[in-house]
């Protein structure tokens, strides 16, 4: 990657970032407008519970954000899976409507992996528009780290230009906000040697990886 392309990575991720924190944000905004002109203590109440609401999803986006695409987790190569773990089930929990199931045969990850399983587990809450269930696994086999996600529920949805930015496939003008953090994972997987794959069905997204260590 050259420094205009690490540039625009750069930007688009943040253009991410700022697209999933304007709608909380602009929640907790509104919300304190109305508790300033409201009188009514049933109704102050309702919205001290849609700022409560608005906050608890900012804190959980900017968790995962740090983890996913920041330097987070701590001076060392890996991360107890405990702390990747606690943030999608925020997220889920955020979502509504999705069961997160787990199967994690590992204490801890190298960072590159967290990096990936936080963002195939994001990639699979936005597919479960009608919700679903959310089936995360990870293990460490031969000296590389798998993961899996599997997203089940009706009507799933994944856009195809994240599936070429996965494949490393993505035309050089089909870099956006929407598939950067594929790209990224892309990027990851090519510098360890390892590889991503994926299979979606009108009912299934299966999202894979590995990720060779040292």
């Amino acid at each position: 990657m050259n420094d205009n392309d690490a540039v625009t990575l750069a930007s688009q991720l943040c253009s991410r970032l700022c697209h999933d924190l304007l709608s909380p944000v602009g929640a907790l905004s509104n919300g304190l407008e109305l508790l300033a002109e409201e009188e009514d203590p049933e109704m102050r109440q309702r919205c001290l519970e849609l700022l409560e609401a608005s906050a608890r999803t900012s804190a959980n986006k900017l968790k995962f954000f740090r983890l996913a695409f920041g330097a987070a987790g701590g001076f060392g190569d890996r991360v107890g899976v405990d702390e990747p773990k606690a943030v999608i089930d925020a997220l889920a929990q955020d979502a509504k409507r999705v069961e997160v199931n787990w199967a994690l045969a590992v204490d801890a990850l190298p960072k590159p992996a967290v990096k990936v399983m936080l963002n195939f587990a994001q990639m699979g809450l936005d597919a479960l528009v009608r919700g679903g269930t959310l089936d995360i696994g990870a293990e460490r086999r031969d000296g590389a780290s798998e993961i899996v996600v599997r997203a089940t529920g009706a009507k799933v949805a994944f856009d195809d230009s994240i599936g070429r930015a996965l494949e490393g496939s993505l035309p050089e003008d089909g870099l956006s906000g929407r598939t950067a953090a594929a790209h990224m994972l892309a990027l990851i997987a090519e510098q360890s040697g390892g590889n991503l794959q994926y299979q979606k069905s009108e009912d299934a997204l299966v999202l894979g990886a590995m990720l060779p260590e040292g």
